[in-house]
């Protein structure tokens, strides 16, 4: 593995536990973040906390910069300062209710930001980029499971089709500059650590706080809930696995998730999708409390159901964790109890 990795969102969720484990392997990081205030800055500057500690202790070489991917001449200076051979990048603003009433916000980050990564890449040869998309992409998709291999033409939020751009953006780079890249499609990852605009988070505070959870499309929804240590797992794999040119692509029918040029496009998920009720009931459990539920109608721009398929991923790289529902939460109760001192 690469010892010169540079990892966008680095306070993030799953920036954060990428980069813990990446130093704890020995490897030299570089962490990006400008720590904007979508959510709570002080998770972010604890989980910041733990990354700095770590490298305290083992001596290794972690380097944290507080920019911004807007910044395309910060970003120009620190690819020409640490010259990274590989490239996460898990920047983006985040969420898709939020993208209904700030929809400019994701137009700066998610399409331009990264675009400044891709140029950058592009100036200073990076042998591997790997990024963020997300299962939202499938947008008004009702097939499931959700495969890379069906047409992503019919997003339902701002955030969803800035990912796809993100993805036919990486496609054209690719193929124009031979920068091998790999777009991941996360499905709903929870766990220690996690964001608190999601689910997990937020139902928990709700639940320990005797306050009522919104449920919409009065409960009948599923998620792919993907554990975050399983989401690390793959990504150190894929770290090691650039992507390359699919030698039997066929342009008569060509696979969206493979190319001509070696781009690749995989998800990464749960293949056993959770329902909501079953979901709030685990929490429940773990908590100790009842969760006094309030039924609304489907939210704009939410999707019923996610559900994903593994095939592509496990064909490239052999079996991947899969840690159970019950397992996970667990594991989250117990972080969230712990660090908010309930």
């Amino acid at each position: 593995m690469s010892k010169d990795i540079l990892v966008t969102g680095a306070a993030g969720f799953i920036g954060f536990h990428l980069c813990k484990k990446l130093i704890e392997k020995g490897l030299k990081v570089i962490g990006i973040d400008n720590i904007n205030s979508y959510y709570d800055q002080e998770l972010k500057k604890n989980r910041l906390k733990i990354l700095n500690n770590l490298n305290d202790k083992k001596n290794l070489n972690w380097v944290f910069i507080k920019k911004d991917l807007m910044d395309k001449e910060a970003m120009m200076n620190i690819f020409k300062s640490y010259e990274p051979n590989i490239v996460v990048n898990l920047a983006a603003q985040a969420g898709v209710r939020y993208s209904l009433e700030n929809p400019k916000a994701y137009i700066d980050t998610n399409i331009v930001g990264f675009s400044n990564i891709l140029e950058c890449c592009r100036i200073f040869r990076v042998k591997n980029l790997l990024y963020a998309s997300s299962s939202s992409v499938y947008g008004g998709n009702t097939k499931v499971p959700f495969s890379e291999i069906d047409p992503v033409n019919h997003p339902v939020s701002i955030y969803a089709a800035t990912k796809r751009s993100n993805e036919l953006l990486a496609h054209t780079y690719s193929h124009l500059y031979n920068i091998p890249s790999i777009g991941m499609r996360f499905f709903t990852v929870y766990g220690p650590w996690g964001r608190p605009d999601m689910a997990p988070m937020i139902f928990a505070e709700s639940i320990l706080q005797k306050k009522p959870i919104k449920i919409f499309n009065y409960g009948k929804m599923s998620r792919s809930f993907t554990f975050i240590d399983d989401v690390v797992e793959t990504i150190l794999k894929l770290i090691q696995k650039p992507a390359i040119p699919d030698e039997f692509f066929n342009s008569t029918k060509p696979n969206p998730s493979t190319s001509f040029c070696s781009n690749r496009i995989f998800n990464i998920g749960n293949e056993q999708p959770t329902d909501l009720e079953e979901f709030i009931s685990l929490l429940e459990m773990g908590l100790g409390t009842k969760a006094i539920r309030k039924y609304l109608p489907m939210q704009q721009g939410d999707v019923q159901n996610t559900m994903s398929s593994n095939k592509a991923i496990k064909k490239w790289l052999g079996d991947i964790p899969n840690t159970s529902i019950e397992v996970g939460v667990k594991s989250f109760i117990k972080w969230y109890k712990d660090f908010y001192n309930y």
